[in-house]
C-alpha cells in the first residue's frame, strides 16, 4: 500500500488537475453542460490510456527509437517549461482549438498527460511495477476527472480571483517541476 501512496503523490502534482482548472473553463466557455461532460469523459480516457501505454510500454518504444529516458526527461521537462512559462506570460495564448473540441487535445494531452505525467508515470513503473503504477495513474485521472466536473462549483467557491491565484502558483510549481526532470536527465547523461 506504501508503494501506490508513492506513486500516487508525484502523479498527483504532475497531473496538476487544479492547475488546469482555469484553462479547462475557459476552453469549455459557451459549451452547456452535455458538452462540458463529453468533453470531461473524452479528456480522462484519452489522458489514462496514453499514460497507461507509457507505463506498460514506453520504456520498449523509447529504445526502439534510441531514445534514453534521460533524453526523454531532459525533452519533456524543456516542453513542460515551455508550456508553464508561456501561460504564466502569455495566459490563453494558447487556447485556441480546432477541430471537435478541447476533449482529446490539449485537455487529455498534453494538459492532463504531459511530459511531467508521461516522464514521472514511466520511471515509477520502471521502479515500483506497473500494476502499482497503473492503479496510481487510474486514480489521479479519476480524481482530474472529478476536479474537471466540478469545475463550476469550484470557481463559484475560490472566485476567479482565487482559481487566477491557484493557476499561477500551480504553473510555478509545474515549472519547478520541468527543472527538476531536466536536471534529473542531465545527471542522468553525466553517471
Amino acid at each position: 500500500m506504501q508503494a501506490f501512496w508513492v506513486c500516487f503523490v508525484p502523479l498527483f502534482v504532475a497531473v496538476d488537475a487544479f492547475g488546469i482548472l482555469p484553462l479547462f473553463i475557459t476552453l469549455t466557455e459557451g459549451n452547456d453542460a452535455v458538452a462540458r461532460r463529453r468533453i470531461i469523459i473524452q479528456s480522462v480516457l484519452t489522458a489514462t490510456l496514453v499514460t497507461l501505454i507509457f507505463v506498460l510500454a514506453g520504456s520498449v518504444f523509447l529504445r526502439l527509437l534510441g531514445i534514453t529516458v534521460a533524453d526523454f526527461m531532459v525533452a519533456g521537462g524543456v516542453l513542460l517549461f515551455t508550456l508553464s512559462l508561456t501561460e504564466l506570460i502569455a495566459p490563453h495564448r494558447t487556447t485556441h482549438v480546432a477541430g471537435d473540441g478541447p476533449g482529446a487535445v490539449p485537455l487529455g494531452v498534453p494538459l492532463l498527460a504531459g511530459p511531467a505525467v508521461l516522464t514521472t508515470s514511466m520511471l515509477l513503473g520502471e521502479q515500483y511495477g506497473r500494476t502499482i503504477t497503473s492503479g496510481a495513474v487510474i486514480a489521479n485521472m479519476f480524481l482530474a476527472g472529478a476536479v474537471l466536473w466540478f469545475a463550476g462549483v469550484i470557481y463559484r467557491v475560490l472566485g476567479e480571483t482565487g482559481t487566477r491565484v491557484l493557476q499561477r502558483v500551480t504553473l510555478l510549481l509545474l515549472a519547478a517541476i520541468a527543472v527538476m526532470t531536466v536536471r534529473k536527465g542531465l545527471e542522468s547523461f553525466l553517471r
